[in-house]
């Protein structure tokens, strides 16, 4: 038990950086942890059971170092799909406003994008940036879960430069 205690002691924790030489250590778009909060803004429900797939150990979403919350005050990225709706548009902005800064948007899907198949529909505002500032688009209807990683990926470097 002990050796076990003891080895578990000198590996430290699973996502725990690996003990570095006196180098400095360059920064990596995975380096910190990032928190998502996710809005349906009136979709399909096609982009959500793609982002439901990030979640799995094929994609390995929390191993790059993102996860989901509940809250938007826990939050450093909105991840937003369907359409502005009449109804979402409120609470979006107040989704938005909650979040601390530096806050990023990403909109996925060709609806959060462009208003996909909903677009002059009366119950539709247009695309999400009809509203909030958009820092990543993800295209597709619904976009494949690697595109969902490579985008979150790209909000959290563009993050990290700033």
């Amino acid at each position: 038990m002990y050796r076990i205690l003891r080895e578990a002691w000198r590996l430290g924790k699973v996502g725990d950086p690996m003990p570095s030489s006196s180098s400095p250590k360059k920064a990596t778009p995975f380096s910190r942890s990032a928190v998502i909060r996710h809005v349906d803004a009136g979709s399909c429900n096609g982009c959500e059971l793609e982002i439901q797939a990030l979640g799995g150990p094929h994609y390995g979403l929390e191993q790059a170092g993102l996860r989901f919350a509940a809250s938007p005050r826990h939050a450093d990225i909105l991840l937003v799909t369907g359409p502005l709706s009449r109804h979402m548009a409120a609470a979006l902005q107040d989704t938005y406003d909650a979040m601390p800064k530096p806050k990023r948007v990403l909109a996925v899907g060709d609806c959060a994008c462009t208003g996909g198949i909903f677009h002059g529909s009366y119950a539709v505002l247009g695309p999400v940036e009809a509203l909030l500032p958009v820092h990543e688009r993800c295209l597709g209807c619904p976009p494949k879960p690697e595109q969902i990683l490579s985008s979150l990926q790209n909000l959290l470097h563009e993050g990290l430069e700033q």
